[in-house]
């Protein structure tokens, strides 16, 4: 029987909701580009559900106990002290999630010689060490496309929140004013600007689709260029190298995967080729971005503003400089944990365990890394040195 170690974001300060605010979520089966959504063979939840924290527990744990397994669930991930700490040295499945990552570094992974998979609720698997995970030949996977399209809305809201100046004109309404001309004296209309995808994955594509109706140029650097239907559909234009694209961006949102060459890829020098009073979003990855260069360009004017969901670490303490920097739209990692992201990618991670227990094959857009190798979908967004 298998212990699963199950590491989720805290309970709601006021507790676990009795109720929600709708009654339903919208039924989605396939993903735009044809994937189908998860296919367990049935949830033990009603969808739109609080089921990324604590209390929710992915709508596991009456899966698992009728199997004989052991699920732990917890939020207590960091130190030696943690329950994470304690109970993974013969923990068998690691589960957790990119808002709230119990990060599996090689020292946690080498105390740990009964794990053999490791599940991302969500997309993005940074959080754990590929290349000791390729070494120990632990399995990795994450719950492709659940929340794509969520990060994607996400990203073309914090793009019109810092063009049109939002969230400051929001706060005059609160203090009781109708300041109108310190609401607008940064505020500019998106349409006719020149907006840049760095990364043109799924999130990216995604972005990219969904700003098209608001008459901008749209821009983009990939790794893999797009299909030429795609483009032309779009309008995109593509730039070999990621310097070009800046340089003629009016927004710049970051799209892409967390490895050894994109973290803090977006310094000093590489913003300095942006346009200056340019807009950046990163609903990607904290680490991406040098964290003081952000707020050094924010304070010089170089950015006229910065938005994100993603730090580094996270949570991010209280004194963590993003908190504070002036023209920012910071929200805590969120983006793709809406409770429709949460039904999608807990019945992923239930199918995932089903192929796992059962001894099936895992799809292979879910893998990240399998038999001692990137696989799948890791293969296509990671670089490994091992």
């Amino acid at each position: 029987m298998a212990k699963v170690l199950c590491v989720l974001y805290p309970d709601p300060i006021a507790g676990y909701p009795p109720q929600y605010a709708r009654d339903d979520i919208p039924a989605i089966e396939v993903y735009p580009n044809g994937q189908k959504t998860p296919t367990p063979s049935t949830v033990d939840f009603r969808p739109g559900e609080l089921l990324g924290c604590v209390s929710g527990e992915l709508g596991l744990r009456k899966f698992l106990e009728e199997r004989g397994h052991t699920l732990i669930v917890t939020s207590d991930k960091e130190g030696v002290g943690s329950v994470f700490e304690r109970e993974l040295p013969d923990t068998d499945i690691v589960i957790s999630q990119p808002f709230w990552p119990a990060y599996l570094t090689a020292e946690r992974i080498a105390k740990a010689p009964k794990l053999k998979l490791a599940i991302t609720a969500g997309i993005g698997s940074d959080h754990v060490d590929l290349d000791a995970a390729i070494a120990k030949d632990i399995t990795v996977a994450e719950v492709t496309f659940s929340n794509s399209i969520s990060v994607s809305e996400h990203v073309v809201m914090m793009i019109l929140a810092l063009v049109r100046n939002y969230i400051p004109s929001y706060q005059w309404v609160i203090k009781g004013g109708w300041n109108i001309a310190d609401c607008v004296e940064r505020s500019y209309d998106l349409e006719g600007m020149t907006v840049g995808s760095a990364g043109a994955g799924r999130i990216g594509t995604a972005v990219l689709r969904r700003l098209k109706p608001f008459d901008v140029k749209l821009h983009y650097t990939d790794r893999y260029k797009l299909p030429v239907a795609i483009e032309q559909e779009l309008g995109l234009t593509f730039h070999e190298d990621l310097g070009s694209m800046l340089s003629v961006c009016d927004v710049v949102t970051i799209n892409m995967p967390l490895h050894a060459e994109t973290k803090h890829l977006f310094n000093d020098a590489l913003i300095a080729k942006m346009k200056r009073g340019a807009y950046l979003v990163n609903t990607a990855r904290g680490n991406i971005c040098d964290r003081d260069a952000v707020v050094r360009a924010l304070e010089t004017g170089r950015l006229a503003g910065y938005a994100g969901d993603v730090w580094y670490p996270q949570p991010a303490p209280p004194d963590h400089p993003w908190r504070s920097m002036p023209h920012h739209g910071m929200t805590p990692h969120m983006s793709g944990t809406s409770l429709s992201a949460q039904a999608r990618y807990a019945a992923g991670t239930r199918e995932i365990l089903e192929c796992w227990l059962d001894r099936k094959p895992i799809r292979d857009e879910y893998l990240i890394v399998a038999s001692g190798k990137l696989a799948g979908t890791g293969a296509h967004s990671y670089s490994a040195k091992t």
